[in-house]
């Protein structure tokens, strides 16, 4: 086990100044609430929105940072428009901008949270720059995590997981990073979704707004869907391996309904550590954020949690009504993650537009898998970072293609 970063754990000055990638989803919302809950340890330094220009307007409104982005250039004219009076920021565009916003050299973090692979390039950016990056966007380590373990290192970046889940893991880990052998195995826990316990016969005949109905968790469209597929859980034990270097054996996956204990450490002693907390984001953001501190609860309005209020359940996931967790095992062994996540990109968006069914979404992937099996393998460590990118965009863009024709 070698966890994919440095490290650094010089505390740095109070406030920190953030960048965020992807301010208007639900990552970017809650961090924005964290902050203004700690505005004496945290300043917004950028925000970086995608198509949402009225809700990029209203953060930008509120926190005056003196950098913004969006994704497309016609759309500045519309965001200064909503911008308040004698407030002009540098506005920049599209995966260039995202770039640059990420390695502003009087940046201290870098929130990278942008949906999908889109989210890489920026991810990249931060690290190439040295940066300290709250990693939200899980597609980055599984498109890429190889490569950003190096560049972490070359780069002396830390990087500090968002998730729930692989937060809570590096809760447990941190004090033992450096005692690799103790560690048994990690275990992920996944809320089930909004089908847990389901028939197949129920699931041939779910609907979008079914399947969007998570119980625990207030998400996006796509990250939902994926909970309700599991995907999201095999995109995790991908980010899991990366993250902690451990191999595909030792990271296990348990369905916990009540999403309140988020991870556990198996240790070789026969013990286990496990990390609880209310369902709530702002916990790791705000983790993520003041590493190696922490701040206290006065700091934010994340609720305690009581023990007393409900039982603690878990069980084996159900691999054959939910094969996309076997499909990410897979696509890691046979090093086909990039086709993976584009794959299944691609199923989830054909998904919510109501072109296919949601059992659907895993025969998608498996024929883009075994289509993508008798591809080139793409190798990225002996890249530069421009080579790498382009490499990972190429690859990206066929099997999504591929994907759109699927029938």
């Amino acid at each position: 086990m070698q966890y994919i970063s440095p490290l650094n754990t010089v505390p740095t000055t109070f406030p920190k100044k953030i960048a965020l990638m992807g301010s208007t989803g639900t990552i970017g919302s809650n961090a924005l609430a964290v902050i203004r809950e700690s505005k004496e340890f945290f300043q917004v330094i950028a925000l970086a929105g995608g198509k949402n220009i009225k809700k990029l307007a209203e953060q930008a409104n509120e926190f005056t940072p003196p950098y913004l982005a969006l994704q497309f250039e016609q759309d500045i004219p519309k965001l200064k428009e909503l911008l308040k009076p004698r407030y002009a920021p540098i506005i920049l565009h599209g995966k260039q901008g995202y770039s640059q916003i990420s390695s502003l050299q009087e940046t201290d973090i870098v929130l990278s949270a942008q949906v999908g692979a889109a989210g890489l390039a920026a991810t990249v950016s931060a690290v190439s720059a040295g940066k300290h990056v709250a990693l939200a966007n899980k597609e980055s380590l599984v498109l890429a995590g190889g490569y950003l373990r190096k560049l972490a290192h070359e780069k002396n970046a830390n990087i500090i997981p968002v998730d729930s889940e692989h937060y809570a893991l590096f809760q447990c880990l941190a004090p033992h990073l450096a005692q690799a052998d103790t560690v048994k195995s990690l275990i992920l826990t996944a809320s089930g979704g909004p089908f847990h316990g389901k028939s197949k016969e129920f699931l041939e005949h779910v609907t979008v707004e079914d399947a969007l109905k998570h119980p625990n968790w207030k998400m996006g469209a796509k990250i939902t869907i994926d909970s309700a597929s599991l995907m999201n859980k095999g995109l995790e034990v991908i980010e899991a391996c990366h993250l902690y270097g451990v191999n595909l054996k030792q990271v296990e996956v348990v369905v916990h309904p009540q999403s309140i204990i988020h991870s556990l450490v198996s240790w070789q002693d026969g013990s286990i550590t496990a990390q609880l907390a209310t369902p709530d984001m702002k916990l790791p953001i705000c983790a993520a954020f003041s590493y190696p501190g922490m701040l206290t609860q006065k700091n934010n309005s994340v609720a305690s949690l009581d023990l007393t209020a409900q039982g603690l359940n878990f069980y084996k996931p159900n691999k054959e009504l939910f094969p996309c967790l076997d499909l990410a095992y897979q696509a890691f062994v046979q090093e086909l993650c990039i086709e993976l996540n584009a794959a299944n990109e691609i199923a989830v968006e054909r998904f919510l537009q109501k072109d296919i069914q949601f059992l659907q979404i895993p025969q998608l992937i498996h024929d883009m898998l075994c289509h993508a099996s008798k591809l080139p393998k793409i190798s990225l460590l002996s890249h530069t970072i421009e080579t790498a990118l382009n490499s990972i965009e190429e690859r990206d863009a066929h099997i999504r293609e591929q994907a759109k024709n699927w029938h």
